[in-house]
């Protein structure tokens, strides 16, 4: 019986900071798809995009390993989960006042900052609180995590096509959407575990060798897995005129409702057959999904595609973040995932960057680099991981 309450305790875990997401979600969601379309009308272009989308993934990255490794040292996990949302909750109030492209760039980086603070904390609390199917867990985090996404997506959408207000006033909602994403996290309890005593190189060192390659294999698929922003310029372009605000914040919308619906089963599908085949499978979609891109006509084509594309985040996801926690021990497993999430986000920088610069030749030439960049990611995973390693269980 105590092992049933145990497990139900750290269950509750995983859905309050489930429930955090979906809040932290909806306010961010409401923002993201109309992002890159604000960004054009304070001036910027398609590599102004390409720097913002880059920039504001790899500032936080920065920070995940950090925060990360002093989570694994001082034992501590939720004062940084709580410090993190309350970091991005004021940054974006002050997104709401952005004048120029250049603020945007300033108020999105520094709202990643909060990221930065608690992706790993909150990740390892994840890992710890069900440490037999973590798939399951983390699949279940994602799925609340994207629920909100498709709820702040829905609203936006409705925003635009009864009200149009200015989009300085619907981040200003979102913004105040943000602090109630903190209320759960008052529920949320501390898993202690093992404390780490090495220090911060030494800690990175002593990563395990399997660990180092698959962060390989996923920095170069961050290099594919470019900003959101360009996908939803690419419909933004296919369809101008009066669809060209609101069709593609509706594929947005359609991206977020697959990747909600599929993240519990392919976090499941994980726990029985093995991450490795999964992440490379999505590995593999995404490619076919990008290459699709340089294609696509038509609405119907289109809804297809960023369906496809909800699909790949639903398989890689979770699963990657899975697999991190499964291939690193307990002590170190902060600093483990801090590295994950810094390596992949430094690499979005330079994948961005080059998808802008891209973009401004063709649009497609940047849904090419990703099909091919996302191939390349596969391959590695498989031979890197091949014959090296073998799937076991977690470690604990």
């Amino acid at each position: 019986m105590r092992g049933n309450g145990v497990t139900r305790g750290m269950g509750k875990n995983v859905f309050l900071l489930g429930i955090t997401s979906f809040l932290n979600d909806f306010s961010s969601e409401m923002i993201m798809p109309i992002l890159p379309m604000f960004l054009l009308s304070l001036g910027g272009g398609g590599f102004v995009v390409g720097v913002v989308g880059g920039l504001r993934d790899s500032l936080s990255s920065l920070l995940k390993v950090i925060f990360g490794h002093i989570s694994d040292r001082t034992g501590r996990r939720k004062v940084y989960v709580t410090s993190g949302y309350i970091t991005s909750s004021l940054f974006k109030l002050l997104l709401a006042l952005s004048k120029a492209w250049q603020h945007v760039l300033l108020f999105t980086s520094l709202e990643r900052v909060g990221k930065g603070m608690r992706t790993a904390a909150r990740d390892a609390i994840i890992a710890d609180s069900i440490p037999t199917e973590r798939g399951r867990g983390f699949g279940i985090h994602r799925a609340l995590d994207t629920s909100g996404a498709v709820a702040g997506s829905a609203t936006v959408l409705l925003l635009l096509l009864y009200l149009n207000p200015p989009f300085r006033r619907i981040i200003l909602l979102a913004a105040l959407l943000a602090f109630l994403s903190l209320l759960p996290l008052a529920l949320v309890k501390e898993v202690r575990g093992r404390r780490g005593t090495e220090g911060f190189l030494m800690s990175l060192r002593a990563l395990p060798s399997p660990l180092k390659r698959f962060i390989v294999a996923s920095t170069i698929f961050s290099l594919a897995n470019f900003s959101y922003m360009f996908f939803i310029l690419k419909a933004h372009e296919a369809f101008p005129g009066e669809l060209s605000v609101a069709l593609p914040v509706l594929l947005y919308l359609l991206f977020n409702i697959f990747y909600a619906a599929f993240s519990i089963p392919f976090g499941r599908l994980s726990d029985r057959v093995g991450r490795r085949p999964v992440i490379a499978s999505g590995y593999l979609l995404f490619s076919l999904t990008s290459l699709g891109f340089t294609l696509a006509r038509g609405a119907l084509l289109y809804g297809v595609l960023f369906a496809l594309y909800g699909v790949v985040y639903a398989i890689v996801d979770g699963n990657q973040r899975a697999y991190v926690s499964d291939l690193s021990p307990g002590e170190l497993r902060g600093t483990a995932l801090g590295s994950y999430h810094t390596l992949a986000g430094l690499a979005a920088l330079p994948g961005s960057i080059i998808a802008g610069l891209l973009w401004e030749v063709n649009s497609s030439m940047t849904f090419l680099y990703g099909a091919l960049m996302a191939s390349a990611a596969s391959i590695v995973l498989l031979s890197l991981m091949g014959e090296k390693h073998k799937e076991r269980r977690p470690l604990q």
